[in-house]
């Protein structure tokens, strides 16, 4: 059996180990576009008040996968899927440029979501999606540090990554406004009182908070930046955090059926028998992104099972909860998810 699993982060790297102890003569072969290993995506919100994140955030290296015998192509731009002769082609730092699979798994994850207004200035704002994206932002954080210079940053989007990057921020002594086009704080995971003590929890830590803000786009003068809104100020550097968009373009390329994801069954196959898709990109029937760590492990672990002839039942979403990485603050009511 040969297996093909697009996408380095958890959802991948899971089914991946699990499929290897319930199958030791499968050919496993992992391709991702990372070259830094695979990583905790949850703790890049907690990349500037820990001071040894680029190597605490690492959990596992691609060569101790590859030591666990999980071929793993890194640095790799997966370019097509082609269902006729049951190939992915492959471009970059890697020699194959075709590769076979009897089963191919998609854990592509997501991108950062860029409302279509910011598209134009996109030069202009830092995102924080990958590691990549954090070392980006932390050297361009230091040399201010270096200089005594707090960094002033304009963060757009008050929802859960905004949120916590806004605290982590403030933690580490840097100044953060706070732009929101909603009239309180996470309101997709929060009721309403939380969302308020959110609010004073980030003021106490100096965060300023502006809501109810409709952003229309951005520009820069000199070496500052400006969110075009009714508020005008000036600062050292802009991130949108405006949530996140499966990616999907590998799929639709090859003909499966999309929505807001990769549509699959109750058993995460896709409009294709022969390819499944897992974690932030996989939309169940329901219309569900099951987003989160727990249940994406249990996606995972699930199919590797379901492949490996171990389970009958179709995946059903475990109970979960999750919660806010906001310094100081515990919300007093389950979060909508």
């Amino acid at each position: 059996m040969r297996v093909v699993i697009i996408g380095s982060g958890i959802a991948g790297v899971s089914f991946a180990e699990k499929y290897r102890q319930l199958s030791e003569t499968a050919e496993i072969t992992l391709v991702s576009r990372e070259n830094e290993g695979y990583y905790s995506r949850p703790l890049l919100s907690r990349g500037f008040s820990k001071g040894d994140i680029e190597q605490s955030i690492i959990l596992k290296t691609f060569d101790a996968l590859r030591t666990a015998n999980i071929h793993v192509i890194s640095g790799a731009e997966i370019t097509a899927i082609n269902r006729n002769n049951k190939t992915i082609a492959v471009s970059g730092a890697c020699q194959e440029k075709s590769i076979a699979y009897d089963k191919l798994i998609l854990a592509p994850g997501s991108s950062a979501f860029i409302p279509p207004p910011f598209v134009p200035y996109k030069e202009l704002f830092f995102c924080l999606n990958s590691l990549v994206d954090l070392k980006a932002l932390r050297k361009f954080r230091q040399p201010l540090l270096n200089q005594n210079r707090q960094p002033h940053w304009a963060i757009i989007g008050g929802g859960l990554i905004g949120c916590e990057v806004a605290s982590d921020l403030a933690v580490a002594g840097d100044n953060v406004t706070l732009f929101h086009a909603m009239d309180r704080l996470m309101e997709r995971q929060l009721v309403v009182e939380d969302s308020v003590l959110l609010l004073d929890v980030l003021q106490n830590a100096g965060v300023k908070v502006l809501l109810n803000q409709a952003v229309q786009g951005f520009s820069k003068h000199e070496e500052k930046f400006c969110v075009k809104t009714d508020v005008t100020a000036e600062f050292d550097a802009l991130i949108v955090a405006c949530g996140f968009k499966p990616r999907t373009e590998l799929a639709e390329q090859a003909g499966l059926e999309t929505g807001r994801g990769i549509k699959v069954n109750p058993y995460l196959q896709t409009s294709d028998t022969d390819i499944y898709a897992l974690g932030d990109a996989a939309e169940l029937p329901n219309g569900k992104l099951y987003a989160f760590i727990l249940p994406i492990r249990s996606q995972a672990f699930w199919l590797a099972g379901f492949i490996a002839g171990k389970e009958t039942n179709a995946w059903l979403p475990p109970v979960f909860t999750t919660k806010a990485k906001v310094h100081g603050f515990e919300a007093a009511h389950p979060y909508n998810l």
